[in-house]
């Protein structure tokens, strides 16, 4: 059931006990947090007598009372930046339509960009070498990136080095190994040696999976198949005209193969690394640096766009959001399989996985150490590498954690976290002594 349509929807949704329940629309989210803002300033502000006595009221009788001397659903229109005015308002962001992108396509028609000052729009690419020359060409202002990406362009791997920014990660998990219909029969990685495959990119989470699961189970992945670089929108039509044998993918294009009976899914990458970072939002050091405030907006934007993607009860008003035309161009029902984590797997069976995809900004420094040492072992990066401060450059955790804490979300208590790889820990602070314990490898 719904109310109303556009940023303004309400939604309702059955809880476990079979209640239906109302859920908040991007417009109430806003509101709600635009009043508890206000509240917690209020408190701050106030001596520290008067601070005790506001903060036993309880939240809800400090924001009626300050309701009545602020009108904040109209202040709740400017509760853009609050260190200074954007210096430039008007912005282009590249992006790839895939889910991945989720919250930095949905913050243009949900009014994220908006909420924050901004009058953002998102402009299409064909594939990542496209968003890559953008970025760095300074065709668009910000980009969705690959996480691989914006170390790769600094590090100058695949282009000429360019300091870039990594902001946020833009979801986790999300990605999939589709097999075509005939490989039904396929139960490991050893069955797929002689696979053709594809990736979206050599700088990918995609592809570093894909080589990371071959490897474990002894196929080596520039020796025992082929992995090409196909733009995701292309990958299902490659799939049914028999060109490859299967790929990791970003959704949609792992479901869309389901829906188009061209393939079958055989394993979510959630399988191989559970919370694993696929998509980032980078922005160059230049535009940080000339752009201080629109730096800060954008920043804020993202991160408020990704928590509220996080929620499972937003992902249907979400996925509609995102499906037109100008956007991921893909049929509502596909998104929400995705996005909803309840799909049909190619197989015949209906599978319930609400971690299929999820959203969660925070830049781990492990994680980017972690995407440095499969760059070194497939070669993508030679000599002498220091990766935590390459990982404290280009990922930007500390400065998450602090747009987060000012938007009212949890923080972190460090930048390193433990990650397990198809049951095997990664440990950030030996990156190294991991990459030289690996007998399959592309190194010289």
């Amino acid at each position: 059931m719904s109310e109303g349509d556009g940023a303004s929807k309400r939604t309702m949704t059955a809880n476990p006990t079979g209640a239906v329940v109302k859920v908040e629309s991007s417009d109430e989210y806003f509101e709600r947090t635009v009043e508890q803002a206000v509240a917690s300033a209020v408190i701050q502000a106030s001596a520290p007598s008067r601070r005790r006595f506001l903060a036993s009221m309880g939240a809800a009788a400090l924001t009626a009372l300050v309701a009545e001397l602020l009108p904040l659903k109209e202040f709740a229109a400017f509760a853009a930046d609050p260190v200074g005015k954007p210096e430039k308002t008007d912005l282009s962001i590249g992006f790839i339509p895939i889910t991945c992108a989720t919250p930095i396509i949905m913050a243009e028609p949900l009014g994220f960009y908006s909420k924050h000052g901004l009058n953002a729009k998102v402009k299409r690419a064909a594939g990542w070498a496209m968003v890559r020359d953008w970025a760095i060409n300074k065709d668009v202002d910000a980009a969705h990136m690959l996480s691989p990406m914006p170390l790769a362009i600094t590090l100058g791997a695949g282009s000429v080095p360019v300091p870039f920014y990594m902001l946020a990660v833009e979801n986790i998990n999300g990605q999939a190994i589709t097999l075509h219909n005939k490989h039904k029969g396929v139960k490991t990685a050893a069955d797929m040696k002689g696979f053709r495959f594809c990736v979206p990119f050599d700088y990918s989470m995609h592809n570093y999976l894909l080589r990371y699961f071959l490897a474990e189970g002894g196929v080596h992945p520039d020796k025992d198949v082929q992995i090409r670089i196909v733009p995701p929108p292309e990958m299902v039509a490659n799939l049914k005209a028999g060109n490859v044998d299967g790929y990791l993918a970003p959704d949609p294009f792992n479901q869309r193969a389901v829906y188009e009976n061209a393939g079958f899914i055989f394993k979510l990458s959630k399988e191989i690394w559970d919370r694993h970072p696929c998509c980032g939002f980078a922005i160059s050091k230049d535009f940080a640096t000339q752009y201080p405030n629109t730096f800060l907006a954008l920043f804020r934007s993202i991160v408020d766009a990704t928590h509220y993607a996080s929620n499972p009860a937003h992902r249907k008003e979400i996925a509609e959001a995102i499906a037109p035309t100008n956007y991921l161009n893909q049929p509502v029902t596909v998104l929400e399989q995705v996005l909803t984590g309840t799909y049909a797997d190619g197989l015949g069976a209906i599978k319930k996985d609400p971690s299929r995809i999820d959203f969660d900004p925070y830049p781990w420094h492990s994680m980017a150490i972690w995407i440095m040492t499969q760059m070194k072992r497939w070669g993508h990066l030679k000599g002498e590498v220091n990766y935590s401060a390459v990982a404290e450059q280009v990922y930007r955790a500390a400065d998450c954690d602090r747009i987060a804490k000012e938007l009212g979300y949890q923080t972190h208590q460090g930048t390193m976290a433990k990650h397990t790889i198809m049951g095997r820990e990664f440990d950030a602070s030996q990156p190294e002594a991991y990459v030289r314990s690996f007998s399959i490898h592309s190194m010289a």
